[in-house]
């Protein structure tokens, strides 16, 4: 079932359109990323999806019903959706306990107080029931924003970069206690993210924007193996480039000829070559490194290929001590992307 559907939605400030033609699909239980860089549109197009910016040109369903059209606009209390912003929004003269049991309607305050309870147990923020918002950390303080937001059991939820004011590591770790709890819930949730990691972390699929317009939708696997144009491949990861022309149906790189599925001879292309793409191989090209550096999970390796001077850089796994020296580098084709100019 769709709990949240927008169709050909459209929206613009003053003579500029930020939202071009915009249509998506969110199952129940299904986190769906929209994602892209600042300024795509995507905020907007959550906030119209929220009743909190008004209605341009589209539609908005939810559970199949018309919340938003040209005729019809439900107000954003009347929606049935759950937020949750960067700001986390708390009240910061209510307790935490009373911050929760706000939004829950049914019920008296006894009742009320006992939802808010098992919502901050949910979240493993019971021993703070008492206390205020400035009392707790940030990470804190969005966990309570969820349980507040997920109190009232919404058809809905929708988050807009909740983890961006976090640090590293805490983010990692409350974003997998969002995505367990989300989950086991079976909460439909539009999420707002400007970082493709989070996007791939958390998504059950993905719709990238840019400049108002969605570029390509699909499941995590199919937007990073499977990318519609040099955007796409670019926003995911850092890539090597260069450029070329089809010969013979492929394009010459310095690990051989690529490829090129079906480009007229004669086109301009830009190939993109992600580093993870890149290893010490036996029977690779010979290289010449240039520096070395271990980052943790994996090493950074710049080298320069000897047959044709290319400067690149390769993502190898685990720690990898290489000296200045010369080491043959082998390309994995699957992430080596071709397109034309």
């Amino acid at each position: 079932m769709t709990s949240l559907s927008l169709r050909s939605i459209s929206h613009a400030f003053d003579d500029r359109k930020v939202v071009d033609d915009v249509s998506l699909d969110l199952g129940t239980g299904e986190i769906l990323c929209l994602l892209g860089p600042s300024g795509c549109g995507k905020t907007t197009t959550l906030r119209i999806a929220a009743g909190l910016e008004e209605l341009q040109h589209g539609t908005v369903f939810m559970d199949g019903q018309i919340v938003a059209d040209q005729n019809v606009l439900v107000p954003p209390e009347e929606r049935g959706v759950g937020l949750v912003f960067q700001d986390y929004a708390l009240f910061p003269h209510l307790k935490v306990i009373d911050n929760v049991a706000f939004g829950v309607e049914n019920g008296n305050t006894d009742a009320k107080r006992r939802r808010a309870m098992d919502m901050l147990e949910r979240v493993g923020m019971s021993h703070h029931a008492h206390d205020y918002p400035h009392m707790l950390s940030g990470g804190e303080q969005q966990r309570v924003a969820l349980a507040r937001a997920l109190a009232p059991e919404p058809g809905v939820m929708l988050m807009d970069e909740p983890f961006s004011g976090l640090d590293v590591r805490l983010r990692d770790r409350v974003r997998d206690d969002t995505l367990a709890l989300l989950k086991e819930m079976q909460t439909a949730t539009l999420l707002v993210t400007h970082d493709p990691e989070e996007a791939m972390r958390m998504a059950d699929h993905i719709a990238l924007m840019k400049d108002g317009r969605i570029v390509q939708q699909g499941t995590p696997v199919d937007l990073y193996n499977r990318p519609v144009d040099a955007f796409v491949t670019r926003f995911f990861s850092e890539t090597n480039e260069m450029s070329g022309k089809v010969s013979n149906g492929a394009a010459p790189s310095p690990f051989g000829d690529l490829p090129t599925n079906g480009l007229a001879d004669g086109t301009g292309v830009s190939i993109l070559i992600r580093p993870e793409a890149l290893s010490p191989k036996r029977d690779g090209a010979p290289t010449k490194i240039l520096s070395s550096r271990i980052l943790g999970a994996y090493t950074l390796v710049r080298f320069v290929v000897e047959s044709t001077g290319t400067e690149m850089t390769a993502r190898v796994p685990g720690v990898l001590e290489i000296a200045p020296e010369n080491i043959n580098v082998g390309l994995d084709r699957s992430q080596c992307f071709i397109f034309p100019h």
